[in-house]
């Protein structure tokens, strides 16, 4: 895994995609940046950890995001969008070993009174691997299914994320189109398409390019939803300007939206106290 950036080398690069893009930035449009700004190859991005399965790249990027919250370069207000702060704005200018730097200082003293926390390991890739454990396995359990069972996991999280009248209607040779749904928004409903990809690598534009033909006069919008990850290629199709626009949820979202639905994974809320001793306390007795 030497030919793929370090999580410390995506920090400053992610400090400068946010910048160029107005100072906020979704998951995806950070990630997308990156890899074209790094030139990553296709092989690149289906690298994976040895003992997991999980996608090496991804893994990374958000590690570094998560690192440059330490120093408050960066803030989180809601999942899945990035915000750069005023701290985050000088230090876009700076080295990438200064801001290294900052981040190692920035983690020191906001551990340092829970540095015996199994969590506060030092970066390194087996505490990356550790951190993303549950879903390099949530995604080890969706490739294993079967494609039906698959389709129906994803009929089901359309149900509980707003979509009526869901149906699976895979049939061979209907441009992988696996199922319709209506997504209703107040007054407005929309007739969508869905294809599921139970997929271990990147999804390319032929694919977005493809599943868009077939869905030519069928559907208002269309929806891909894969194990896997979409190459920026993908992206860019799938936003293509006077195109039907068609969204994207990958490995990564896909987790995410089965953890807030609770569907196939259990959340378990951890209290920790930060204990700070008061010499003064002990003095003045």
């Amino acid at each position: 895994m030497t030919d793929i950036p370090k999580h410390d080398d995506f920090m400053l690069p992610t400090l400068k995609v946010l910048i160029s893009h107005g100072g906020s930035a979704t998951n995806e449009e950070i990630a997308e940046a990156l890899i074209e700004m790094f030139d990553l190859s296709a092989e690149q991005l289906e690298m994976t950890y040895e003992k997991s399965g999980g996608l090496v790249v991804p893994d990374r990027m958000t590690w570094a995001r998560s690192y440059l919250k330490y120093p408050d370069f960066i803030d989180n207000p809601q999942r899945g969008v990035w915000v750069i702060t005023e701290k985050g704005k000088v230090a876009s200018e700076w080295t990438d070993d200064a801001v290294r730097k900052a981040v190692a200082k920035g983690y020191r003293e906001k551990h340092r009174q829970r540095l015996a926390n199994a969590g506060d390991a030092p970066p390194d890739d087996e505490s990356e691997e550790t951190a993303q454990e549950w879903t390099d396995t949530l995604l080890q359990e969706l490739k294993a299914m079967s494609p039906d069972a698959f389709e129906r996991l994803s009929q089901r999280l359309l149900r509980e994320s707003g979509f009526v009248r869901v149906e699976v209607t895979g049939k061979p040779g209907d441009g992988g189109i696996d199922g319709s749904g209506v997504l209703r928004m107040n007054l407005i409903s929309f007739q969508v398409l869905f294809q599921c990809k139970r997929y271990a690598g990147s999804v390319s534009s032929g694919t977005i390019r493809d599943f868009r033909g077939a869905m030519q006069g069928r559907a208002d919008k269309g929806l891909i939803i894969t194990t896997g990850t979409f190459t920026s290629d993908a992206r860019k199709e799938a936003t293509r300007d006077g195109a039907p626009s068609i969204d994207l949820i990958d490995g990564e979202a896909l987790c995410l939206l089965l953890k807030d639905k609770r569907l196939g994974v259990s959340v378990r809320e951890v209290r920790t106290d930060e204990v700070t001793v008061n010499p003064d306390f002990f003095a003045d007795i």
